[in-house]
């Protein structure tokens, strides 16, 4: 695995970059010895304060990009946070490209053998459920309320102030998101 570091307003010391290629060589075993992964050591350029420091991993893999980013207030204890981000992208990729593999291996198979035994066989995903209810014009304040009443994670309502379709969703962060249409 062949690492590139990028840096900006940062110089990176020589132990911080051993202790993390011993961190990112753990990832070899998924690899083979050809691949690039870029390392972006930054410090600042955060809205609120400049003591902030970020490390980014990218790995690209066969088009595909799988990335980690972490901005905390110690170089060290980033790598420590990206790497498990970045390893379970690498194992869910694998697993896509492995169920792929299955999946083309099992249709050459059954050219030759009519019944394939059912535990291998994916279901494809369906709509098992179906919901119509009208919307009821309401203010985002509204809708708010009717979303913690109902408990669900999305709320869908026609918006007061617009006479337009929103959908207003909790975020991982436990604060409100909210998606306008536009016709």
């Amino acid at each position: 695995m062949r690492i590139e570091y990028l840096t900006k307003n940062y110089d990176p010391s020589d132990k911080l970059k051993a202790v993390i290629d011993k961190k990112v060589q753990k990832l070899d075993k998924f690899f083979e010895d050809d691949t690039r992964i870029k390392i972006a050591l930054k410090k600042g350029n955060t809205r609120n304060t400049d003591d902030l420091y970020t490390l980014e991993l990218t790995i690209m893999l066969d088009g595909t990009v799988m990335r980690a980013e972490v901005t905390s207030d110690n170089m060290y204890s980033n790598i420590d946070l990206a790497l498990p981000k970045l390893e379970k992208q690498i194992i869910r990729h694998h697993k896509k490209i492995e169920s792929k593999t299955k999946k083309f291996r099992l249709k050459d198979m059954s050219a030759v053998v009519e019944d394939v035994p059912e535990e291998e066989v994916k279901e494809e995903k369906t709509i098992v459920r179906s919901k119509c209810y009208t919307l009821i014009p309401m203010s985002i304040d509204d809708a708010v309320e009717e979303l913690e009443l109902v408990g669900h994670n999305f709320y869908v309502f026609l918006n007061k102030a617009t006479d337009s379709i929103n959908v207003l969703y909790v975020r991982n962060d436990g604060n409100y998101g909210l998606i306008e249409t536009v016709v």
